[in-house]
């Protein structure tokens, strides 16, 4: 008689992994911490096993959850350990706060039976992260860790997306959950549509207008709405202005796009449709229009949800729901409006204002040849981007992690497609580069993945170096070394007349230290060399950082500081 054979019980680690694995997540993203070792277990014994990819410092583990979330549509997955592991992540997790980004941060925690004896790392957490979450909390029961990985992960799905942290006490991940895992439910509900009402409101805003613009922001492209945004675009034969990762939902020399025209366009417009992202200071936080005696211009936003919309200012119309419907419903209902008796035959903005900003966008970029190909020396940091942008392949992802020197980036380079640019967003948090670098070469493994960094940011992750290294995603840094805070070096002098805490080592060797990681890398000192250095970068087939340094003397000519 053969001897039966009894399925071994399921610690609560093995529960988070499968639950995790229902929502399609395939990378673990972590630094390893005994707290969390049943999730490790749990990723390797899985059938199949789940990449685990261990970095140097946990923010960079929650920020390539965070690239992984933007270039997929799904949520990325951090494991971080307990204390100072979770509480290395916090800024982290509050940058995808921000920028709406579905990630969980599963934390590790100091056992219950020895709680308020001053065990290691014991820390209450989910109070820090419930500001900057969806929802933080801690689940105790080893048989409910599965339930709960489920709920965290269609939290951070569904609209608005965001962060969701969840913590276990010691014993639910190594207690044992029952051999049989729970039941759940991967992937997000259908989203709700816009009320039609509003939708209609918004046409004969738009019906009625002489000068409107549309602004798409990355919201477009994280509900997967950038195919409609485009048809309506089209359509309507609206002027678009893109914002983060909405760029190239129209790509580079379309004849409705008109972000190099943005001031004309901002500041002259008479109708501004702001959809998928908040009116902050990227936006001069919703006031457009009063340029050259025109009036101030109506507003309207458009979001994912309710949340999302403007407080601060008075809209003259908005929607919240799902972006591919009210793309698709606006397309349709402007017309019907034109059609009304009394109406304009066809929109009033296709004679002048469009034919007015194609003009004032093409002069732009004809005005900037001379910088993107100058020879001066120092370096201008617009040469750089001119020789990069013949090398990039339309499916690029680049990776901006700066002040001026991607500042320049998001004004000279254009994706060719939506979704691959990543950048740290509203919050502005620096150290965001390797992180994002790393999620994106796992995320798009065909694709190319260039990181700019300014040699500030540098400072904050430059030693994940080291995990590009060991875990073999080949990366192009190009590090802008300048050699100050130009941010804040310049507005000091201006305020004071003087500046202190701006400067850093002229000239540092940041290729040198992803050379001692095991990555390459050279310093470029002439704008004839860069080209050839970034072709060496893009052929290595390793992390590659080119070291440009750049005059300290130029400064991005901001138009805000976001003050």
């Amino acid at each position: 008689m053969a001897e039966e054979t009894q399925e071994p019980a399921r610690h609560g680690g093995a529960h988070a992994v499968a639950a995790a694995r229902r929502h399609g997540v395939s990378t673990m993203f972590t630094l390893s911490g005994g707290h969390v070792f049943p999730l490790y277990d749990g990723a390797v014994k899985a059938d199949p096993p789940m990449r685990l990819v261990d970095v140097r410092h946990e923010q960079t583990a929650v920020f390539a959850a965070e690239a992984t979330a933007r270039l997929t549509r799904a949520p990325g997955l951090a494991v971080v350990t307990a204390g100072p592991g979770v509480t290395n992540a916090v800024s982290a997790v509050t940058s995808a706060w921000f920028n709406g980004s579905p990630v969980v941060v599963l934390g590790g925690r100091a056992p219950d039976y020895r709680w308020g004896s001053g065990g290691l790392q014991e820390l209450d957490h989910p109070p820090l992260l419930a500001p900057v979450t969806k929802r933080a909390w801690t689940e105790h029961q080893a048989g409910a860790v599965g339930t709960a990985v489920d709920e965290a992960f269609r939290l951070a799905a569904g609209p608005h997306p965001g962060p969701v942290f969840l913590d276990f006490a010691l014993e639910a991940l190594f207690g044992d959950g029952g051999a049989e895992l729970p039941a759940g439910t991967a992937g997000r509900g259908a989203p709700a549509g816009p009320d039609p009402a509003d939708v209609a409101a918004i046409a004969g805003l738009l019906a009625r207008a002489s000068r409107p613009v549309l602004v798409l922001g990355s919201d477009v492209w994280l509900s997967g709405a950038e195919v409609a945004a485009r048809a309506a675009a089209c359509e309507l034969r609206l002027p678009v202005v893109a914002n983060g990762q909405g760029r190239g939902v129209l790509p580079p020399g379309h004849e409705l796009l008109v972000t190099r025209a943005r001031p004309v366009a901002f500041g002259s417009a008479d109708l501004v449709v702001v959809a998928g992202t908040p009116l902050d200071f990227r936006l001069g936080y919703g006031e457009f229009g009063g340029r050259d005696g025109d009036g101030p211009a109506q507003v309207v936003h458009v979001a994912d949800s309710a949340g999302q919309l403007a407080t601060h200012r008075s809209l003259a119309a908005s929607a919240a729901g799902d972006l591919t419907a009210f793309f698709t419903a606006l397309a349709s209902a402007v017309p019907a409006e034109l059609g009304r008796p009394g109406a304009p035959a066809r929109p009033a903005w296709t004679d002048s204002w469009l034919p007015r900003l194609t003009a004032a966008a093409s002069q732009a970029i004809a005005a900037d040849q001379a910088l993107l190909a100058s020879g001066a020396d120092p370096i201008h940091p617009m040469r750089i981007y001119g020789e990069l942008a013949r090398l990039l392949d339309d499916d690029a992802v680049v990776i901006g992690d700066g002040g001026d020197f991607v500042s320049y980036a998001g004004k000279y380079l254009e994706p060719a497609r939506p979704g691959g640019w990543l950048d740290p967003g509203p919050y502005g948090c620096l150290g965001t580069g390797l992180g994002y670098a790393i999620g994106a070469r796992i995320a798009r493994p065909g694709s190319p993945v260039v990181l700019l960094l300014g040699d500030g940011a540098a400072g904050f992750s430059l030693m994940d170096a080291d995990t590009l290294v060991r875990h073999r995603l080949p990366v192009v840094m190009i590090c802008g070394n300048n050699g100050i805070w130009a941010l804040e070096k310049y507005p000091m002098q201006a305020l004071y007349g003087y500046d202190v805490a701006a400067d850093l080592q002229p000239g540092c060797r940041y290729d040198e230290v992803v050379r001692a990681l095991g990555g390459a890398g050279e310093t470029v000192t002439r704008p004839g060399d860069i080209g050839p250095a970034l072709r060496r970068a893009f052929g290595a087939g390793v992390p590659y950082l080119v070291n440009v340094i750049t005059d300290p003397a130029i400064a991005y000519p901001r138009a805000t500081t976001g003050v």
